[in-house]
């Protein structure tokens, strides 16, 4: 199945994937950084890139990923056998760790899917396609980095500051590039959300999030980071917001949980 083609969101800065989920690719005079690692499907879309850019896996230094999740791991493990170091929260390392099937026993979502697909058949479509891109049989990764709580991971390309946003996942983070002006969100924040056909803002429907008072406090959090001067928010699914970081905290927090 053809994917579409890669673009460029910001200066040096790639988005991946396809209509269900984004990763991305940062280029750094240090290396290569991926933020989040898409679907297995993903990989030829994924190397397609790097070859445009005369490089290959093996030159990818560092993935961040925001969270366990089966549509943001998918190439974990081929990056990591290429030589790259995976990040991630320690509370979501044990999905990683285990497989993307163990999501359900360690981040179990508040709620069924089946109320969300009986308003809105349509939606079984993401996870359809998910199956079929593999992510739900992708290998457990061990030997990820971990990090506990916010904090600038020096040893990445760029010196991203890692932002703990509990919520989505028990470990779920974002991921500033300060010197950018660039907030990668993973999920928890996104501006589209298929099971609630929102578009804009919000945060991930409950049947997919495993707390989300939990991921509204961290759209509070992230309002109250004063420090935190991104223009632009990429997010783990929908279209880039180029609004600010707070402004799109509080859309997502006046929308609500769902």
């Amino acid at each position: 199945m053809s994917r579409p083609a890669p673009t460029q969101v910001a200066p040096g800065v790639h988005r991946l994937g396809d209509h269900v989920v984004n990763f991305y690719l940062i280029e750094d005079p240090d290396g290569l950084v991926l933020v989040d690692a898409g679907t297995p499907a993903h990989l030829e879309q994924l190397r397609t890139l790097l070859a445009g850019l005369d490089r290959s896996l093996g030159d990818v230094r560092a993935v961040l990923l925001t969270h366990g999740h089966a549509d943001h791991t998918g190439l974990a493990r081929p990056l990591r056998e290429a030589g790259a170091e995976l990040w991630i929260h320690e509370r979501d390392d044990v999905i990683l760790r285990d497989g993307p099937r163990s999501g359900m026993r360690h981040a179990k979502p508040e709620r069924s899917m089946l109320p969300y697909l009986l308003r809105r058949p349509s939606a079984l479509a993401v996870p359809l396609r998910l199956a079929r891109d593999g992510a739900f049989t992708a290998p457990g990764v061990p030997g990820a980095r971990v990090f506990y709580g916010d904090q600038v991971l020096k040893d990445v390309p760029g010196a991203p500051r890692a932002l703990a946003l509990p919520g989505h996942t028990p470990g779920s983070a974002s991921y500033a590039f300060t010197d950018r002006g660039l907030l990668f969100t993973g999920d928890a924040l996104v501006t589209a959300d298929g099971f609630s056909d929102r578009t804009g803002p919000t945060i991930v429907s409950r049947c997919f999030t495993h707390d989300s008072e939990a991921a509204l406090r961290a759209l509070d959090r992230l309002t109250e980071l004063t420090e935190l001067d991104a223009d632009l928010l990429l997010p783990g699914h929908g279209e880039p917001f180029a609004g600010g970081v707070a402004a799109a905290a509080r859309q997502a927090r006046r929308f609500g949980a769902h």
